[in-house]
């Protein structure tokens, strides 16, 4: 029994780790294995616009799949990797790129985050300095002190 369990959970880990492997159907790849290991390394560094953090080569949105068609008639047609990934990005701009180079164009997609972060942080200490500045430090008056001490002392 227990030979059965280790046997299945091998078996559930090499179907998790082979997962991502299912996207690229056989009726996609290029019969020139050169073509095709270009092709899934250029695959590898678009992302799906569906699935936004996933590889064209790991997602199965209908996006991707034709992206995948797409770079493989490129590289068909002639094209370097390099010219097969900027007929992409013409067409689909700098965010299809997994690592968008640092430039101009991109500076949102690279500074955007950041911006966020800061501003959040500012936006908390600027609540927490107003939320501190709107409770006055009040002590008790001499008055008060003395009519909360009888109050006391009667029980």
């Amino acid at each position: 029994m227990r030979q059965l369990a280790q046997l299945l959970g091998a078996a559930v880990a090499a179907l998790l780790i082979a997962a991502p492997a299912l996207a690229v159907l056989p009726d996609e790849m290029l019969a020139n294995p050169q073509l095709e290991a270009r092709a899934r390394t250029i695959s590898q560094q678009l992302r799906c616009m569906v699935c936004q953090n996933q590889t064209i080569d790991d997602s199965d949105a209908p996006l991707a799949r034709d992206l995948r068609l797409l770079v493989r008639e490129r590289l068909q047609r002639g094209d370097n990797d390099r010219q097969a990934v900027a007929y992409i990005v013409a067409r689909y701009g700098h965010y299809v790129l997994l690592q968008p180079p640092f430039e101009t164009a991109t500076l949102l997609l690279w500074l955007g985050p950041a911006a966020f972060v800061v501003a959040g942080g500012a936006g908390v200490a600027l609540y927490l300095r107003r939320r501190h500045a709107v409770v006055p430090d009040t002590a008790l008056s001499p008055e008060d002190s003395a009519h909360i001490d009888a109050l006391l002392r009667e029980g």
